[in-house]
């Protein structure tokens, strides 16, 4: 297959949706010669957060002089940047070679794997040809049944936080969401905790413990003298002042606070990583969508936040960065989402919402989500499509000098850069 004919088969098996096991990727890995076994895992559970954690822990091995993979999803911009190596995606024609090597080997088993696990085969395939030192792997979904979960002995497991998302897989409760993340934790192989839910602390310690596995977390308290602005934050942390980092959004120096404490105890597992190149890593971090500015006249932020806890974080980021001033919104969002509390959270910040609908199976209707805005006391207009939603919103703001904020889904953004000419 070439390079489009083979993200056209990868696409053509997602109709089969999500199956949590480990059998067929086992059997999968297992006819390419078990790649993961030759790699060393930075594995990384979420939801909030991980994605950040992962590009900056990324950046800052690669400082150190590593050669570090980079396994995330959904795609962002392209399906490429769903593997990379030292921050370059995977090229085409090799993508290409990968996705027919898993493809004849997958239809060659009685239960063919599924569209993730065929990413997840390939990606391992990818690293392990490239040679790399390490790999930061994050979970797709959940942790214990996810296709990532084959990997044996990480040098450190890490769980960003607890949300409650995907709850028809995961479960209704934080508990129960906690123990489907404590399910990446492995024997002997040290933890990482960076959320703040007790309830689901307790849970994860409790699974560490189990493992005989050293639990460790981020001391919040530690974390000083933060400086927002639209240009990056600087902060202090457990000892060194006025770290950088260039990502936007009052959520980044905690994820960055996550990233220190974890990096820190990688010492323990062979990595040697100087101050020097902690502060150079974090300070050269680039990741999309996570309230990353688009446009300075007039001002656009993007940001991928798509349920409750994310998005009370991009609302305190609202708050923090314009100084209490309201913004337009444009959003649009997946109809299995928590849109209605989203929404609430949403309208306290909102001056005028633009309403679009993603292009997606799963997505909420724009006018379906204006009416939302409107119980709330917001004034909403909805919008034909992503490239109308974009024309009228920029135009409100070059005619206001409002603050555009785009949040909603991850789904959106390539769609939004494109109809902004970016």
């Amino acid at each position: 297959m070439n390079y489009t004919e083979s993200l056209e088969y990868i696409k053509s098996v997602g109709w089969l949706g999500s199956r949590p096991g480990l059998g067929r990727i086992t059997e999968l890995c297992r006819l390419l010669g078990d790649p993961q076994k030759e790699l060393r895992f930075i594995h990384v559970a979420g939801p909030n957060g991980k994605g950040s954690f992962c590009a900056m822990t990324a950046s800052i091995l690669r400082a150190a002089g590593y050669r570090v993979g980079l396994y995330v999803s959904p795609c962002i911009t392209r399906f490429n940047d769903r593997m990379s190596v030292n921050g370059e995606p995977v090229g085409d024609e090799l993508l290409a070679e990968l996705v027919t090597l898993v493809r004849e080997k997958s239809e060659s088993m009685d239960e063919p794997a599924t569209e993730f696990e065929l990413i997840t085969a390939a990606a391992f395939e990818y690293f392990r040809r490239e040679k790399c030192d390490v790999v930061v792997l994050e979970v797709g979904m959940g942790g214990r049944m996810d296709a990532t979960n084959i990997i044996e002995d990480p040098v450190l497991s890490v769980i960003t936080g607890i949300a409650l998302d995907h709850t028809a897989f995961l479960g209704d409760t934080v508990e129960k969401v906690a123990a489907e993340k404590a399910g990446i934790i492995k024997r002997g192989c040290p933890v990482h905790w960076g959320g703040k839910d007790e309830a689901a602390r307790a849970v994860i310690q409790a699974k560490a413990r189990e493992m005989g596995s050293e639990f460790g977390e981020v001391g919040y308290e530690k974390l000083e003298n933060i400086r927002p602005s639209l240009e990056g934050s600087y902060f202090d942390y457990d000892g060194l002042c006025d770290l950088h980092i260039g990502l936007l959004g009052m959520y980044q120096p905690e994820n960055a606070a996550s990233v220190v404490a974890a990096v820190r105890r990688l010492g323990d597992r062979g990595f040697e990583i100087s101050e020097d190149a902690l502060r150079r890593g974090l300070s050269d971090t680039r990741w999309p969508a996570r309230f990353e500015r688009l446009s300075t006249d007039p001002t656009i932020i993007y940001d991928g936040s798509h349920n409750p806890q994310g998005m009370a974080a991009a609302v305190r980021s609202i708050r923090e960065i314009f100084g209490g001033e309201k913004v337009n919104i444009l959003t649009g969002v997946l109809g299995d989402k928590d849109y209605r509390d989203m929404v609430e959270m949403l309208s306290t910040v909102c001056r005028k919402a633009f309403t679009v609908t993603p292009d997606n199976s799963r997505a909420l209707s724009a006018e379906s989500y204006a009416e939302v805005f409107r119980a709330c006391g917001v004034p909403a207009e909805a919008l034909g499509s992503i490239p109308d939603g974009v024309a009228a919103a920029r135009r409100e703001a070059e005619k206001t000098g409002v603050p555009l904020v785009i949040l909603g889904t991850l789904y959106m953004y390539s769609d939004i850069r494109a109809a902004l000419g970016i």
